[in-house]
């Protein structure tokens, strides 16, 4: 027996893995790490289903001041393509998004330094006056830190606000690699990691449950994606409030800082799927990323530990400018789903079964 079989044995025994554990499962055999996160999967979710959730994004604004190597979405201020919706413009891709049976709108944007907190405090209240069956899973990390940084307060204090207002919970979003030294080359402008995971920590202590995401194949090494899913890990021993991870490859397409480097395989994503679920015991779902992979790859990753295909996305504007555009209704997902040999169900944002896929 392999090392690298030696862990997934230690693993598959109920036991935590470590920083160690976590490098030599990338030398592990990749069928072999697939039925281990697999069967670890199937321990949690025994029902043989697979979720997904009718929601749509809305990208409030572009403007944004981070100036990230790998975003071809954003514009600084005062581009003559730069933009912010108003509000009868996001409440019209609301009404599109209920007409469909969608339950999430998921609000993000760039780092706007135009925009204050009484902005989003009366977006979110009028959104939740206006639908009030309607989730609220908005606004990441990295847009909470430019709010408390402009108006100079905690936090704490700018999630409780939004709570207030009405927002349900965060999206995990921004959170790259949550080590310094990769932030530093590809979003040094962007929040830092430990301020990411306060932002996520703020969150729960408020009352709001969150995501949590991780982009690889970029600069990052092996090492660098296991420290980032044990502080994760730590994080949620000390809050329970991260509800689901996503992980999805950077796209060097279409941003002339990263093209040199190669871009990440399936074989790598299938790989990292499957860590993270051997790594993360103590976050219960973790989404295929068919938005970034593909239909058919993000259908596989189900066979490495994935129990969720998120949302079906009614409109993908990040994503789309460096040349990857895939797009899909829930019909499709059911479908995807269904092939995979699983029972299909859409969920709400809390997870919960809103309906069983005939």
């Amino acid at each position: 027996m392999s090392v690298a079989e030696k862990v997934i044995e230690k693993r598959l025994r109920g036991e935590r893995l470590n920083l160690e554990d976590g490098i030599l499962l990338y030398e592990a055999d990749l069928m072999l790490l697939g039925r281990a996160a697999k069967e670890i999967r199937n321990r949690l979710h025994p029902e043989n289903c697979v979720t997904f959730i009718v929601d749509r994004n809305i990208y409030y604004t572009n403007v944004c001041v981070a100036d990230c190597g790998f975003c071809a979405f954003f514009r600084r201020p005062g581009h003559n393509e730069s933009y912010t919706l108003d509000r009868e413009e996001i409440f019209k891709k609301i009404r599109a998004l209920i007409e469909i049976g969608g339950t999430q709108v998921l609000i993000q944007g760039g780092l706007n330094p135009e925009l204050r907190l009484s902005y989003y405090v009366d977006l979110v209240r009028s959104i939740k006056e206006a639908f009030p069956q309607i989730h609220i899973h908005s606004f990441s990390p990295p847009e909470i830190d430019i709010i408390a940084k402009l108006e100079r307060m905690t936090y704490q204090e700018v999630l409780s606000a939004l709570k207030e207002a009405g927002l349900n919970s965060l999206p995990g979003g921004g959170a790259e690699m949550l080590v310094d030294r990769v932030r530093n080359i590809i979003s040094p402008k962007k929040i830092s990691a430990e301020n990411w995971l306060k932002v996520l920590r703020a969150a729960h202590e408020v009352g709001l449950k969150t995501t949590a995401s991780m982009v690889f194949g970029h600069v990052e090494t092996i090492e660098e994606r296991i420290i980032h899913l044990l502080k994760l890990r730590d994080l949620q021993d000390e809050t329970g409030g991260i509800r689901a991870f996503i992980t999805w490859s950077m796209s060097t397409k279409g941003t002339p800082s990263l093209e040199h480097l190669p871009m990440a395989s399936g074989e790598d994503y299938l790989r990292t799927v499957a860590v993270s679920r051997l790594m993360l015991d103590n976050i219960p779902s973790i989404q295929a990323g068919w938005v970034t992979e593909g239909h058919k790859l993000a259908q596989v990753a189900l066979e490495f530990g994935a129990n969720d295909m998120g949302g079906t996305l009614m409109e993908e504007l990040v994503i789309e400018p460096t040349g990857i555009k895939y797009r899909t209704a829930p019909r499709d997902l059911i479908r995807l789903i269904e092939r995979g040999g699983y029972q299909a169900a859409q969920r709400n944002t809390n997870y919960q079964i809103i309906q069983y896929c005939e």
